[in-house]
């Protein structure tokens, strides 16, 4: 038997338990360790404020957006069980999978990732929305020395500033939150502001405003700010998902007269322009690589047993400044 977190309707989970089948010729069976919950994309789900019609966009999960509904995408664990045709995994591989909270389950070989040998599951945990962050980067594309403001310094705020950093990349973070504007600074960002202090932003960039601007906030309100911030010609990405709520925006003079282009950044598609060099596999393998590399085992604020998986979303819903990464643990 498995356990595994279903919404059964907005703000109501429930620890559901099912049994497991022994894995297919292609399947492994994955005893999680922990398994985050994404603060953004998950907590628009957990609060119904997502279009019920809207159709699942991964295989391991069930139900749908209109409940009840079993959902999740960052779980991390060891391998317990291999199928006879199972190549690239042994018992024991700590592996990464885009899978709902669950303590036990079997999936596909292909959904699965080996991480690299030391690598903790605390790192592990972040493989997708370091992937994401990746995305983001990619469609930003930043130049060296350039100035870029990213609002949200949530995990993948946190993550693209990282990233960003890396490219030669100067960043503002802009973030209402005390506690995450510390992180933004750890993570290597020139300064971290409070939402509201354009001055100094036209002060860093000599009055020409941000060359990019990022919106990874999840706030509507925050995407109008970053168009306001960026210079003539400047890019705007919008790598929030906002859900269902609406999204008002002024269009007026600066937007038009300086010319500001707005990109979607998703992590679904890559930006075709990358195609001939790059694939999925490239970013993953990629993003793989990072995780040693970047400051992440330290963004998790909150560690909360997995049979207390409620308490982990009401924290979440009422006080999510007090956080960075909540997570999930099976121990």
């Amino acid at each position: 038997m498995a356990a595994a977190v279903w919404f059964a309707r907005a703000r109501s989970v429930e620890l559901r338990t099912e049994e497991l089948a022994d894995p297919g010729p292609d399947e492994v069976r994955v005893r999680a360790a922990l398994s985050a919950i994404s603060h953004g994309t998950e907590m628009l789900v957990y609060r119904g404020e997502v279009d019920a019609d809207l159709a699942l966009d991964l295989p391991t999960l069930a139900g749908g957006y209109g409940f009840p509904l079993k959902y999740g995408y960052a779980s991390v664990g060891h391998t317990v069980a291999i199928g006879r045709d199972v190549r690239g995994l042994r018992e024991g591989d700590l592996v990464f999978a885009l899978h709902p909270h669950q303590d036990e389950y079997v999936v596909r070989e292909s959904l699965v990732r080996r991480l690299p040998d030391r690598t903790a599951p605390e790192q592990g945990v972040f493989l997708a929305n370091l992937e994401t962050a990746v995305n983001v980067v990619f469609d930003a594309k930043p130049r060296l020395g350039e100035v870029v403001a990213v609002f949200g310094q949530g995990v993948v705020g946190l993550l693209v500033t990282q990233l960003l950093c890396r490219s030669g990349a100067r960043v503002i973070a802009v973030e209402p939150t005390a506690l995450r504007r510390s992180f933004a600074e750890r993570c290597g960002a020139d300064a971290a502001i409070a939402p509201g202090d354009e001055s100094f932003l036209r002060t860093f960039t000599s009055g020409r405003g941000a060359d990019i601007a990022i919106d990874a906030s999840g706030s509507p309100s925050a995407l109008q700010q970053a168009i306001d911030s960026v210079a003539i010609e400047g890019t705007v990405v919008v790598c929030s998902w906002y859900g269902d709520k609406p999204v008002p925006l002024d269009l007026g003079g600066r937007f038009h007269r300086g010319r500001v282009r707005l990109v979607s950044s998703q992590v679904g598609r890559i930006d075709p322009a990358l195609a001939p060099r790059w694939d999925r596999e490239r970013r993953l393998e990629l993003a793989t690589d990072l995780l040693r590399e970047l400051v992440l085992a330290d963004l998790i604020t909150h560690r909360i047993p997995f049979a207390q998986a409620a308490e982990a979303y009401a924290l979440l819903d009422g006080g999510a400044a007090e956080t960075v990464q909540v997570v999930l643990d099976y121990a």
